[in-house]
């Protein structure tokens, strides 16, 4: 109240930031696809279904292992540029404290970025696939963009699922 007397109106919340944690589920989903398929399980690499990209080759191994350096480094962007949108948000009172919100973020980017890098990648400029060793990468293709697409919609109903996915949550609260 002011001092006269009268209500005074409050200013409306501000609607909690999204993008970074979007951003980061983009960034760590390009991590887990770079790092657990192409270095580990070594399914497939950036260029590995492409005439220079031949994996059976010196010269496709180094053009295969450039390309993959460059895709971390555009991961690494995500990532940081999250992590600046998660301090810029933290400063303006646009962060959400719920675990739901972030999580469910997290994930549907992560699905999304999949998805895009599925359709993109694998199908349309076809400079990779999932699997290339096993025979029938269309079926492995078509079932990574299925789970791609179960991992977006379960984030995103996480997320639809969090009390603050429209509005900031009290200090206090939690999940």
């Amino acid at each position: 109240m002011s001092r006269e007397g009268h209500i005074t109106p409050t200013a409306p919340a501000k609607a909690p930031s999204r993008a970074q944690a979007f951003l980061f589920g983009m960034g760590i989903g390009g991590f887990v696809d770079g790092i657990l398929l192409h270095q580990l399980l070594q399914w497939h690499h950036m260029l590995s279904h492409t005439g220079g990209g031949n994996t059976k080759t010196v010269a496709g191994l180094e053009l295969n292992t450039l390309a993959d350096g460059l895709f971390h480094s555009a991961m690494w962007v995500l990532v940081v540029a999250a992590a600046i949108l998660t301090v810029r948000a933290r400063r303006q009172g646009r962060l959400s404290s719920r675990w739901r919100f972030h999580t469910g973020l997290v994930l549907c980017g992560w699905g999304v970025f999949n998805i895009m890098e599925g359709l993109v990648n694998r199908q349309l400029l076809q400079i990779h696939h999932v699997r290339d060793d096993l025979g029938g990468p269309l079926a492995w293709d078509l079932g990574f963009l299925a789970v791609s697409v179960v991992l977006a919609v379960a984030g995103w109903l996480v997320f639809r699922g969090s009390p603050t996915s429209g509005h900031i949550a009290s200090a206090r609260s939690k999940y």
